[in-house]
C-alpha cells in the first residue's frame, strides 16, 4: 500500500471508532433512563463489534493502529521512519476529533463542544496503564488472523475490569474531550490519562524485552 492510503486508512479507522464510542454513549444514555451500567454494556457492545470490523477491513491496508501508542511500539519494533510514524499519529488524532464531530452531528447535538467528566485520581490513572499496557501486551502476542477478535475481546473486558473504562489510547482521549457526553473527559483531566498511557506503553517494553529477550512473536 502507498504511504497516503495507510494514513488515509488510519484517519478513516480512527473517525470511526470515536464516532462509535461516543454515539454509542449518547445512545446507550438516551435509552438507558439514567442506569449507568446499562448505558455502559451498551456502549461496551457497540466499541467490540466496530473495533472487530474495523481492525478486519482495514488491517490489510495500515495495520489498523488507530492508536498513538500501537503506533509508537510498531515504529520501534519495526525500525520505522519517523516521518511514517507523525503522519499516522496525526492522522489518528485528527479522525479521533471528527469521529466525535460526526457523532454529535448525527445526535443533534452542538458539534463543537468541551467535556466537563471528571476522570481523575491514581486509581484511574493506574487503570490506564494496565489497560494500555494489557491491549499492547495482546496485539505482540496475538497470531496475525486472530489480532481483530482478541484485541476486541480485551477492550470489552477492559471496559469494565479498570477504573476508567480503559481508554488506553491517546487519540482516545483527545476525541473524547471534545464531547459533553457519556464517553467524554474532561479536558484538564486528559493529560494525567495521556501520561498513565504511555507509562503503559514503556512498562510493555520493558517486560517484553526481557522476557523474550529481543525476540518478538
Amino acid at each position: 500500500m502507498k504511504t497516503w492510503q495507510r494514513v488515509l486508512a488510519e484517519w478513516v479507522g480512527s473517525m470511526l471508532l470515536l464516532c462509535v464510542v461516543i454515539g454509542s454513549g449518547i445512545m446507550a444514555e438516551q435509552l438507558s433512563q439514567g442506569n449507568a451500567g446499562v448505558a455502559l454494556l451498551g456502549n461496551t457492545l457497540a466499541t467490540v463489534f466496530a473495533l472487530y470490523v474495523l481492525i478486519e477491513t482495514l488491517g490489510p491496508v495500515s495495520g489498523a493502529h488507530f492508536n498513538p501508542c500501537v503506533t509508537c511500539l510498531v515504529a520501534w519494533k519495526d525500525q520505522w521512519p519517523v516521518a511514517l510514524s507523525m503522519a499516522y499519529v496525526l492522522a489518528q488524532l485528527a479522525g479521533a476529533a471528527c469521529g466525535a464531530w460526526l457523532a454529535h452531528a448525527m445526535f443533534g447535538l452542538d458539534i463543537f463542544q468541551w467535556s466537563d467528566k471528571i476522570r481523575t485520581g491514581p486509581g484511574q490513572w493506574l487503570a490506564e496503564a494496565v489497560a494500555t499496557s494489557g491491549l499492547l501486551g495482546v496485539i505482540l502476542l496475538s497470531p496475525a488472523h486472530k489480532a481483530a477478535s482478541l484485541v476486541a475481546s480485551y477492550i470489552g473486558a477492559a471496559y469494565w475490569f479498570t477504573a476508567s473504562t480503559s481508554f488506553a489510547n491517546p487519540a482516545a482521549v483527545f476525541g473524547r474531550m471534545m464531547s459533553h457526553s457519556f464517553a467524554g473527559i474532561a479536558p484538564e483531566h486528559a493529560l494525567g490519562f495521556v501520561a498513565a498511557e504511555v507509562a503503559g506503553l514503556v512498562l510493555t517494553v520493558v517486560i517484553f524485552r526481557f522476557v523474550q529477550k529481543h525476540k518478538w512473536t
